[in-house]
Order: structure tokens, then sequence, then C-alpha cells
């Protein structure tokens, strides 16, 4: 049975530009797979707005429906794990990259992409969280698997007011530790106090631009969203056997680094890539995060918006790093 939907599309024009728009769809018109979802709440992500915008290193081919976030029930499913009906969601994968993603009304994947909604979440929820709520959890997991523990000292989180900074800094706060957090944004500061942040540094003072290999170790563990010369800096401040992770790039995705934070502090750092988590990890993180994981959720200051809402003023907003806590699409 075929269903229409509206959905956000983004077609690339003639002269190389893009164009994004709403538009209306049939479920005949999405990709091949297992289940079929009626969405009900997607997410935005950074990712989300560079693929709206045309971004090549994100969606190869146009037009296209961003989206790596969606929460639905199963509307039609070819696999036994699966029944109409079903609370489900998708993070990750290639869903909204080059496959038709969560800013529409249906999205149909591959089965191994789905997970149930855990006891403990809703749907809308599920969305808060996003891929940059898993990606937060993610990488709290690794830290701590390395051997990171509150009583270490001070974790640093970079890109602390954005989708994974605010969550880690939520989540870090929840579980014990001392966070310090790093921003740009002097007027977020109490809106991340609210999250568990005891204190704080300025762009400027996350950069150490002399040519000092080392500088004094402060931190115990670094959770780090941004990459480039902050990454760099927070590798030196580390402290002897400290733990770093690294999942984002927006500041940059050179990393202009020496080994001596390595061979002479025996400095862990920890790739983060929660696109491809593995299944078996994706589905004991998502239990957490709903049970002794789960954060205080109203702190974050939730925006929900439509999908008008999304394609007439939010994805320009992320773009532009005016976006405080999550955007989640009520679609």
């Amino acid at each position: 049975m075929s269903h229409t939907f509206t959905a956000l599309r983004i077609t690339e024009n003639a002269d190389k530009t893009f164009t994004r728009q709403l538009v209306t769809r049939n479920t005949d018109e999405l990709p091949a797979g297992d289940v079929l979802i009626k969405v009900v709440y997607s997410s935005l992500n950074y990712k989300d707005a560079l693929s709206a915008t045309g971004h090549k290193g994100v969606t190869r081919n146009y037009p296209h429906t961003p989206g790596i976030d969606a929460a639905g029930h199963v509307a039609e499913s070819n696999d036994s794990r699966f029944a109409i009906g079903d609370a489900v969601f998708v993070t990750g994968y290639d869903l909204g990259m080059n496959t038709a993603g969560g800013f529409a009304g249906y999205i149909r994947v591959p089965a191994d992409w789905v997970v149930k909604l855990p006891s403990g979440l809703t749907l809308q929820e599920s969305m808060i969280y996003g891929t940059a709520g898993f990606t937060a959890a993610l990488s709290v997991y690794k830290l701590q698997h390395a051997g990171l523990k509150p009583e270490k000292g001070e974790v640093l989180v970079t890109g602390a007011t954005g989708g994974v900074g605010s969550i880690g800094v939520a989540l870090l706060a929840k579980l014990g530790y001392q966070v310090i957090a790093g921003t740009g944004k002097s007027s977020a500061h109490d809106f991340l106090k609210q999250l568990g942040a005891t204190g704080f540094l300025s762009r400027e003072e996350l950069v150490d631009m002399s040519s000092r290999p080392l500088l004094k170790g402060r931190w115990a563990g670094v959770l780090d969203t941004v990459g480039g010369d902050i990454l760099v800096t927070a590798l030196k401040s580390t402290k002897y056997w400290g733990h770093v992770s690294c999942c984002g790039l927006v500041a940059s995705p050179t990393l202009n680094a020496s080994v001596y934070p390595f061979i002479l502090r025996g400095v862990d750092l920890l790739g983060v890539d929660s696109v491809e988590c593995p299944m078996d990890a994706r589905l004991i993180l998502w239990q957490r995060m709903a049970s002794d994981w789960k954060i205080d959720l109203a702190p974050l200051m939730t925006t929900e918006c439509s999908l008008a809402e999304l394609n007439d003023v939010y994805i320009d907003k992320i773009l532009q790093g005016q976006a405080l806590g999550r955007i989640v699409v009520k679609i």
C-alpha cells in the first residue's frame, strides 16, 4: 500500500546552486528496504544542515531528503523482528546522507538499522538525544572504558553548547565528573550551569598558539567535539595517562599535533564514530540512556519545530552557530 507524505527536498540546479523546498512524495519513491516507518519526530544536526545546503562530502547525489535521525512507528515490515505499530527509531548508518532521511513523513530502511524504542524513553526523547546524544554517550563510554574516573580530576568538554557537547556535559555531570565547559558563547554560561558544568573556558583560552609541545597538565579527560587547534591544545593540556575522545571537525579536520602528549604522558586519543557503531554496542548504550544514564532533558532548551520552520529558520541558524540546545522536528 502506498502513502503520500510531505518531505523536505534538496535539488541541485544547473548553475550548481541548491534549492530546498517542501514537496509531496509517495512511499513508492522511497528506496528499497525491509521496514517502512511513519515518522513522528526527527532532529536537526549540523550534518543535516550541510546536506541541506549541498555539501557533497555528506550527500553525493541530489535531489535528496536530509535527516540522519528519525523516530516513529512501523508501517510495513518484511522482518520478523519488527511488527506493524512498533515504536522505533533510526540514528546513523546512511540515513539522511545518501538514503532519503527523516525530514519526511516516511522512511524505508534496512531492518539492521532499526532500534526498538527502549522502555524509559518516548519517541520525542529519543530524538532529543538523536545522533548527537548517542555520540555523546559513546564518547563517555569510550572515556570510561579507557579508565576515566571522577576522582581523577576535571573533564573538559569542547563545543559545549552544541548538540553533542551539551548532552556530554549533562551526562558527565550526572555520572559524577567535574565538568569544565569550553564555549565561545559567554551568554550560555547559565545554560551550561543548569546542565552541570562547574567552570568555563572561552574559545581564546582553549587555543594555545605557542610552539610548546606540552602545557601544564590539567585535564583527566577531554570530550572534544570540534577538532583542530582546540583538540591540539587539549592534548597538550591533558594529564599523565589522561584520555581524550574526538568526534567532530567543526573547527578543522586537520590535527597539527606532535607525538609528545602520547609518548611523554601516555595520553589516549580515542576516535568516536557513531554512524557505523555495531548494533550490539548501540543497543547497550541506548538502554543505558533510557535508564541509569538518562539525563534530565528539560535544561537542554529543546526547540520543537515543524518541517516548514526547519526549512525557513533552523537550518540557517545551526549553520550560523546561533542554535542553542536541541532542535526536534515534529513531522
